[in-house]
């Protein structure tokens, strides 16, 4: 009999700092995002340390006696990785790394981590490839042991570059090399979207882990990898969808998160031109996660960094069966009544009473409302078909159900 493989979880711990710009509060759910992208890179979060500091300490980032407190903890309980939420400074991190002697990462290097674990096509791996060096570039001193000055004296100074420079230079060279190979993907597939023919396009966007890719499978049939983990997909997936009669393309974009590395957003920029180039955007939001509204937040600021802000779009909320919200007591007259305590119902009545028939509310995975939403997205597919094929006679069904 086989013994099943039990999955090892490499230690760690997490610093998140509270500042003028990031409350207590704020830097929990931070805190609680970094555990879940710990785990989703193969770490078992041991415990969080959190300092408040106003002006950051240009050597450790966090003061003296935190660093003294965590690094008794780390020769303590076997640590392998300290994981801080905020982006460090090589200085910084060549500093940390001497103190407690083991693996020191920002937010941007663990999610670079994740990307460079989930990429499979040779684009994709090309994309995480060139971030990784765009972020190693300042960091060559920190990071490699090797790439110590030689040091002055008599038969020391050796001819030629010094290490660090001789690397500097070889990772320049290959980034440059990227991104010409990027450059030439990239007209592959800009041809490859010309070839679609003039079909309308449909681009599901949204926050990393949203469900997005569990609604691609049940609206077009397909078998897109979906897993309840941060950036379950990478490569945009695109599919010919055909609801009622009327066909149109599908496409599965990389999720979004808060504090995205921008040597990210730069270098996947051109897998989000499926989003630029859509005809309508669907935006997906986890209505059952606590700070869904900062999420959408999140994605419509990255929509307006590669302009597609503007587009024409459809806000589904998903997930609505494990939509949890708190209770108060009739006799409780001290608790606030908050957003926490909206049912969906009363979310319904706030800012969303704007959006109109532009708010869906589904669960993909349990397929709830599924028929509105398919509706839904034919009228709005049918209106631009319309306008853009006027002389077109497709039939459009009132009631979709007649030719399912």
């Amino acid at each position: 009999m086989l013994e099943k493989k039990t999955i090892e979880y490499e230690r760690a711990i997490l610093i998140g700092v509270i500042n003028r710009e990031q409350s207590e509060e704020k830097v929990s759910e931070y805190l609680d995002e970094l555990e879940f992208l710990t785990f989703t890179a193969g770490g078992e979060v041991t415990k969080r340390f959190v300092q408040r500091v106003d002006v950051p300490n240009p050597k450790t980032l966090i003061g003296s006696g935190k660093m003294i407190e965590v690094e008794n903890y780390v020769k303590e309980n076997d640590i392998g990785s300290v994981i801080f939420d905020d982006e460090l400074t090589p200085a910084q991190q060549k500093n940390i790394e001497k103190i407690l002697k083991c693996k020191i990462l920002d937010r941007t290097t663990l999610i670079l981590d994740i990307f460079a674990q989930r990429a499979q096509t040779s684009y994709a791996r090309t994309q995480v490839e060139l971030a990784q060096y765009e972020y190693l570039l300042p960091r060559l001193a920190g990071l490699w042991t090797h790439l110590e000055r030689q040091k002055g004296g008599i038969g020391m100074r050796g001819p030629g570059e010094t290490e660090i420079e001789t690397d500097r230079r070889i990772v320049r060279d290959r980034i440059s090399l990227l991104k010409q190979k990027l450059k030439k993907i990239d007209r592959q597939m800009e041809t490859q979207r010309g070839n679609r023919g003039s079909l309308v396009r449909v681009a599901l966007v949204g926050y990393t882990n949203v469900g997005k890719s569990t609604l691609m499978n049940v609206i077009s049939k397909s078998d897109v990898f979906a897993e309840n983990k941060l950036f379950a997909t990478l490569d945009t997936t695109v599919r010919k969808v055909v609801i009622g009669n009327l066909p149109f393309l599908l496409s599965d974009t990389v999720g979004f998160i808060r504090k995205l590395p921008t040597q990210l957003v730069e270098s996947f920029k051109s897998t989000l031109d499926e989003v630029r180039e859509a005809d309508l955007l669907l935006h997906v939001v986890d209505i059952s996660h606590p700070q869904f509204e900062e999420h959408i937040e999140s994605v419509n600021k990255i929509l307006a960094e590669i302009k597609s802000a503007d587009k024409k779009t459809i806000m589904v909320f998903n997930k609505i069966d494990m939509y949890e919200h708190e209770t108060i007591d009739e006799d409780d007259l001290i608790t606030d009544r908050t957003n926490k305590h909206f049912t969906i119902e009363e979310w319904k009545k706030t800012w969303m009473e704007k959006i109109g028939d532009r708010a869906l509310f589904i669960s993909a995975l349990n397929k709830e409302n599924l028929d509105e939403f398919r509706t839904r997205v034919y009228q709005e597919v049918r209106d631009i078909h319309v306008t853009r094929f006027p002389y077109n006679n497709f039939l459009y069904p009132e009631h979709l159900d007649q030719y399912e």
